[in-house]
C-alpha cells in the first residue's frame, strides 16, 4: 500500500509541468466524423446486446437492488473505493448526450465525454481491442435498447492530490496497447476468435492477471508470462487460466472449458464468487462457437513459469481423519465431518457436477486461500442456468463457525485427499470477516430482449 502511493505520488510531481495540457487532451477516436444516421436495424441492436453480454456490462453497472446500468457499485481500491457510473442514456445522469466518439473514448481510451479521466477499474485496457463494428454495435443498444435511468453518479472516495486523475495519461501510455485486436496469421480463426474474446470484451484479465503497484495488469496477452496466471481481487482469488496441472486448466480439456463456461459447472467444479455473475449474465448467452474458441485459445497458454511438474493425485490416506476415534485428534475434522462432508463427501469428491468436489481443485491448492475463506464465510450466489436458479447454493458459516474453526477446517480440506494448499490462520479469516459483507452476496440477473 505504502509503495503504490508513493508511486503514485511520484507519478504526479514528475508530470506536474503538463498538467494543464493533460487534463483537456483526449485521445482521436475512428469515430469523430461518424454522425448518427436514423433509427439502428434490429440486426445492429441484437448485436450490440450480444456484445453487452461478451463484455457483461451489467456486472460492474448494476447493483442487486438497482436498475440495469445505472451504476453506483462500490469497488475497492489500494486509494479508497470508487462508484461505478450510470451508463443508461439518461441525459443528465447517464450518457444519453455521448456521440459515438464520445463512447468509443471512454470505452476504448478511458476519456469520458467531459474529458475527464476513467480510472482503470474500467477495462479500457482490454476493452480497447474491441473492433470498430463491436463498438458501434454497442453504442446504437445503450442508445436505444437501454432504457433511461436518472440516477446522479457517486463521487469516489479517494482524497486528494491522490484523486487527480490527469496522471493517467502516463498510465496509458505505460500500461495500454493502444490498438484494436491484430489477427495473429499464424494462428487458426478459432484461435483469434478465442484471444479476441478473452482479451478484448470478456476482459478476462483484469480479474485473472496479477497487477502492478499502480494497479497495471502485468501482462496483456499471451506474449507475458504472468498473462492469466491468477490474482486476488476484492476478496476472491481469480485462478490460474493457464495450463498448470494444480493451479489452472491443465486437467481440463477444451469440452470441459465449454461446459463450465455454458452450464456453469462440470465435473471439476461450479462456479462461484465473482465468476457466478459472469456465468449468470455473460458466459451462458454465448455462441457455441464463441465458448469453443475461448475454450481452445486458454488451452493453447503454457502452463505458469513456476508450475510445479507433478499434478495433483487423489490420495485417499485421509480416509480415517472423519471416523469418530481419530477425528478428535485432527484439526478441522471433527468440523468437516459435521459442516460439510454431507454435500462434499467424506471423500471431498462432492456430488458429480451438482456439488463440487473439494479434492484436488483449483481453491484448495493454491497458496492463496482468499476464495477458500471467502465463500466458507458469505456462501456464494445462487447460479441461473436458462432462467433457473440451482438448488445447491453454497450457505455461509460466517455465524456458525468460529475465525479458529474455519481455519482449522479450511487448514484440513487444504490439506486432505492429496490437496497442497497451505494452512489457513484464524488472522487470515478475521481479516476478510471484517473486510466483507453477506449482505452483497446477491444475484444480480439481468433481463434484455
Amino acid at each position: 500500500m505504502k509503495k503504490s502511493l508513493l508511486t503514485v505520488l511520484g507519478v504526479i510531481v514528475v508530470g506536474a509541468a503538463g498538467a494543464a495540457w493533460i487534463a483537456t487532451r483526449a485521445p482521436s477516436s475512428s469515430f469523430d466524423a461518424v454522425a448518427a444516421s436514423g433509427a439502428p436495424s434490429d440486426d445492429l441492436l441484437a448485436h450490440g446486446e450480444y456484445v453487452a453480454r461478451l463484455a457483461d456490462c451489467v456486472a460492474c453497472h448494476t447493483t442487486p437492488e438497482g436498475k440495469p446500468f445505472a451504476g453506483g457499485l462500490k469497488m475497492g481500491t489500494p486509494l479508497g473505493a470508487i462508484f461505478t457510473t450510470n451508463i443508461t442514456p439518461d441525459p443528465e445522469t447517464g450518457i444519453g448526450n455521448y456521440s459515438l466518439a464520445d463512447f468509443d473514448r471512454a470505452i476504448r481510451h478511458g476519456v469520458a465525454a467531459d474529458g475527464h479521466r476513467l480510472y482503470p477499474a474500467m477495462p479500457y485496457p482490454s476493452y480497447e481491442k474491441m473492433s470498430d463494428d463491436d463498438v458501434k454495435a454497442l453504442y446504437a443498444y445503450f442508445m436505444s435498447d437501454v432504457e433511461p435511468v436518472v440516477q446522479a453518479n457517486k463521487a469516489s472516495e479517494i482524497e486528494w492530490p491522490l484523486n487527480m486523475r490527469w496522471p493517467l495519461a502516463f498510465w496509458n501510455v505505460v500500461f495500454t496497447d493502444g490498438g484494436v485486436y491484430q489477427a495473429k496469421t499464424s494462428k487458426d480463426e478459432m484461435w483469434n476468435r478465442g484471444a479476441y474474446l478473452v482479451q478484448g470484451p470478456g476482459h478476462c484479465g483484469s480479474c485473472h492477471t496479477p497487477r502492478g503497484v499502480v494497479m497495471n495488469e502485468k501482462a496483456l496477452d499471451e506474449s507475458g508470462p504472468e498473462y492469466l496466471s491468477g490474482a486476488v481481487l476484492d476478496g476472491w482469488y481469480a485462478p490460474s487460466l493457464r495450463n498448470d496441472p494444480n493451479v489452472g486448466l491443465g486437467r481440463w480439456s477444451e469440452d470441459d472449458i465449454y461446459a463450465y463456461l455454458k452450464n456453469g459447472r462440470n465435473q471439476h467444479g461450479v462456479v462461484f464468487g465473482s465468476m457466478v455473475e459472469a456465468f449468470n449474465n455473460s458466459t451462458q448467452f454465448m455462441t457455441d462457437n464463441d465458448l469453443k474458441s475461448i475454450a481452445h485459445y486458454l488451452k493453447s497458454l503454457p502452463a505458469n513459469a513456476e508450475s510445479t511438474d507433478v499434478a495433483w493425485s487423489y490420495d485417499p490416506a485421509t480416509a480415517d481423519d472423519l471416523s469418530k476415534d481419530v477425528a478428535d485428534n485432527v484439526p478441522g475434522a471433527r468440523t468437516y465431518a459435521a459442516n460439510c462432508a454431507f454435500c462434499h463427501g467424506r471423500d471431498g469428491r462432492g456430488k458429480n457436477e451438482w456439488i463440487p468436489p473439494l479434492a484436488g481443485v483449483s481453491s484448495m491448492l493454491t497458496p492463496q486461500a482468499e476464495s477458500a475463506i471467502n465463500v466458507t464465510l458469505n456462501g456464494s450466489m445462487r447460479v441461473v442456468s436458462n432462467g433457473v436458479p440451482d438448488a445447491y447454493r453454497m450457505p455461509p458459516y460466517r455465524e456458525h463457525l468460529s475465525d479458529q474453526q474455519m481455519a482449522d477446517v479450511l487448514t484440513y480440506a487444504r490439506s486432505a485427499w492429496g490437496n497442497t494448499g497451505d494452512a489457513v490462520t484464524a488472522e487470515e479469516v478475521a481479516k476478510l470477516r471484517s473486510h466483507t459483507d453477506p449482505a452483497s452476496i446477491d444475484v444480480i440477473i439481468l433481463q434484455m430482449r
